[in-house]
């Protein structure tokens, strides 16, 4: 075809043909479409990236080729050594495909629009247009304002205003593109060989992510079921770990088998006023998203959140202690108190940690044992199937009360009233530390308290709450004095 238009659509945290704002465009403005997907082994290890995760994608990957195959549209996949080697791969196929056009969702922490930045400038070297769209917020990073137009830096104001914008703009879940049928021989004779159907062999470790399916009729089914089934008791279930209260679609969302707006829609379609019901368990559900949103806007509007920096600048001053062996018995869920053993050897099995216990985990690591938040956000990355750098820092520099929106640094959570709160027969807690499974209900919190103690193998506390609560009070406090000076 004289003079066709060719547009390739670069995959990264989207990997969905449903409701994907760079490959509806693509298909909408080119005559020919095809598909690339860069894996990044270099990068994705100095990101902590899970190998759980990546198994994850690359089963999710296997599902997408098939997607796009479906509407004409070969997906192809490129292994570089890290983010700059991406941006050449792109421009290269860009190059050898004779594309007019490269479609990609944005991305928005610090190296990832890096990355894109060296892309726009390669391409446009060559002629080649780049369009990066706003995807993976319902509501775009920057729109969401307060009225002196600055970015919110507390949730509850944030939401107000987000909520007010969803409403005027409600935005509307994409359906699957269609290729032209004008376009089908053209897309055929350029596209026919670059169809690969061989096994996507990703090099990096791998840990077994079977427990997540990523066909599309399961996880749609998941959403489905949680909206109809258990979003209504969700704010009554949501803290009890013992319960299969929560979604479990945040490692869909994390590579973008899912999209925030799908989950949306799929809740009002349940509860079409849950808008305006704060108290229901659909608006609990709906809360989560937007916190999922918020931490995304702050990225943007404060780069230094991925880059190692806290949000309150301040806690710079704060002296973490330092104690290998204490981060490594919290790692491997050996500290001797049972609730946060449970929840850290639960993560290293099966790459997944209930948000209560994410709190509690992070809680400990950093006011019990006053170590650096940072040690326990990468350990997180490194285990986590749903690891995703804007939710993962915030919620440690929430924990860690180093963030916006942050926890008082004089609240600390005690661990074992937190397990008594959220698991009070040890139900959870047995299931993940066996060595406590003939402990009565009555001490599985303080199992070193019951007279049988003796006959268990399970270590004893490794710091006192009570002394080290008032150690760490006193390290923020002393720190905070230090920026008034």
């Amino acid at each position: 075809m004289a003079n066709s238009k060719t547009g390739l659509v670069w995959f990264r945290a989207d990997l969905r043909v449903v409701d994907n704002t760079a490959l509806t465009a693509a298909c909408q403005r080119s005559d020919n479409v095809i598909a690339i997907f860069t894996s990044t082994p270099m990068q994705w290890h100095e990101h902590n990236v899970a190998p759980i995760q990546v198994d994850l994608i690359q089963r999710r990957l296997g599902v997408l080729r098939s997607q796009l195959a479906e509407i004409g549209i070969p997906l192809l996949i490129n292994e570089v050594a890290d983010f700059e080697e991406a941006a050449k791969s792109v421009c290269e196929q860009a190059q050898k495909h004779q594309v007019n056009h490269v479609y990609c969702n944005k991305q928005y922490e610090w190296n990832e629009q890096k990355r894109d930045e060296i892309t726009g400038h390669l391409l446009s070297e060559q002629g080649i247009k780049f369009s990066a769209f706003d995807d993976a917020c319902i509501i775009e990073p920057g729109k969401v304002q307060t009225k002196n137009g600055d970015p919110y830096k507390v949730f509850t104001p944030f939401r107000k205003e987000w909520l007010r914008l969803f409403r005027l703009a409600m935005p509307k879940v994409q359906s699957v593109p269609q290729v032209k049928k004008e376009s089908e021989t053209s897309v055929s004779s350029l596209s026919e060989a670059l169809f690969v159907h061989d096994k996507i062999e990703l090099t990096y470790p791998k840990k077994d992510s079977l427990q997540w399916p990523v066909d599309e009729d399961a996880i749609r089914q998941r959403l489905r079921t949680f909206c109809s089934e258990k979003a209504q008791i969700y704010h009554e279930q949501r803290d009890i770990p013992a319960i299969d209260g929560t979604s479990c679609l945040s490692p869909y969302l994390t590579h973008g088998a899912l999209s925030p707006r799908q989950c949306v829609s799929a809740l009002l379609e349940v509860f079409p006023h849950c808008f305006d019901e704060p108290e229901s368990g659909a608006f609990s559900w709906l809360n989560e998203i937007i916190w999922r949103e918020f931490y995304r806007h702050l990225m943007v509007a404060f780069p230094r959140l991925s880059r190692d920096q806290p949000f309150q600048s301040w806690t710079r001053n704060i002296s973490w202690r330092q104690s290998e062996s204490d981060l490594a018995a919290w790692q491997q869920g050996r500290t001797g108190f049972p609730i946060v053993d449970a929840a850290m050897r639960q993560l290293k099995e099966t790459g997944w940690m209930h948000n209560r216990l994410r709190m509690i985990t992070a809680s400990f690591l950093t006011k019990d044992l006053l170590i650096n938040w940072r040690e326990g956000e990468r350990w997180f990355m490194s285990q986590l199937v749903d690891g995703d750098l804007a939710a993962n820092n915030g919620g440690w520099q929430w924990a860690a009360s180093t963030g916006t929106d942050a926890q008082p640094y004089f609240r600390v959570f005690n661990p074992t009233t937190q397990g008594e709160r959220f698991d009070p027969d040890g139900k959870f807690i047995r299931t993940w530390v066996h060595e406590l499974k003939d402990v009565p209900d009555k001490f599985i919190h303080q199992p070193h308290s019951w007279p049988g103690a003796v006959q268990i193998n399970y270590p004893a506390p490794i710091v006192d709450h009570k002394s080290a609560r008032l150690a760490a009070i006193e390290a923020f406090k002393i720190a905070k004095e230090q920026l008034e000076v």
